[in-house]
């Protein structure tokens, strides 16, 4: 009997399509498969967390797959597919979790940290890191707005359409923290699971209210009249500043 093998994936969203498979063969599942099949000449389902969009990078992103024979150990398993999977793409570390487990399912919270680079030059190795603003943020501002964030609301309106209805987009956040360190600010997202470009639209919204664009009463507005205020993806922060820090079970 198959065994199913947990796993953390790192990953630099740059070069891939996003997590999910694509036609074009080119998202962070597809690759991972075909290293799977490339090791055991087998076709392995890898099934992940969350389906991070294109251009968004992962500490932790965690994934299972169930292997039909017992052919490694786990930590071997990191060894053989790290050696032929890309260099942007690593397997953190491996274990063996029972039937029961599911990477999507099971979880019960997910942290995302969005980047910001609030300084006039963007330095090289932050590009596709972090959203380069130049002009000057109010981070009081932002935090403050931010805390309207936390609890259970309807963020309909804080969510773009991927192409099929979602019935509940209710979701809890447990916490929104906001630190600046130098001229990186780094916004930290605790919630019970997230819609289509939940996080990048919320960080854009505070953005335009720390630029004084926008005031706090419209993320009241949105979140208590979600169905008359829709967002259609507008005003969405870039995929590139978005990392998926880590998957709690």
């Amino acid at each position: 009997m198959g065994r199913r093998l947990k796993f953390i994936v790192a990953y630099d969203g740059t070069p891939f399509s996003g997590w999910q498979s694509q036609a074009n063969g080119n998202g962070i599942q597809d690759h991972l498969e075909a290293a799977f099949e490339q090791i055991s000449s087998e076709k392995i389902r890898v099934h992940g967390a969350g389906r991070t969009d294109a251009g968004v990078h992962a500490l932790a992103q965690c994934a299972h797959a169930d292997l039909p024979e017992h052919r490694y150990e786990a930590r071997r398993w990191v060894a053989a597919l790290n050696g032929v999977l890309p260099p942007t793409i690593r397997i953190v570390r491996a274990s063996f979790a029972p039937l029961a487990f599911h990477a999507r399912f099971s979880a019960n919270a997910k942290i995302y940290r969005y980047r910001i680079w609030n300084g006039e030059v963007l330095p090289p190795l932050e590009h596709g890191r972090a959203w380069h603003i130049r002009d000057d943020l109010d981070l009081k501002a932002m935090a403050t707005a931010a805390k309207l964030f936390v609890g259970k609301h309807d963020f309909k309106s804080f969510a773009a359409n991927r192409g099929s209805p979602v019935d509940d987009t209710f979701r809890t956040l447990h916490r929104v923290q906001l630190r600046r360190t130098g001229h990186v600010i780094a916004i930290e997202f605790d919630g019970d699971g997230f819609l289509y470009k939940m996080v990048r639209l919320m960080v854009g919204t505070l953005a335009r209210i720390g630029l004084g664009d926008a005031s706090p009463a419209e993320i009241r507005d949105r979140l208590e009249a979600p169905r008359r205020i829709i967002s259609g993806g507008r005003n969405a922060a870039p995929a590139s500043g978005l990392l998926l820090v880590r998957v709690r079970y």
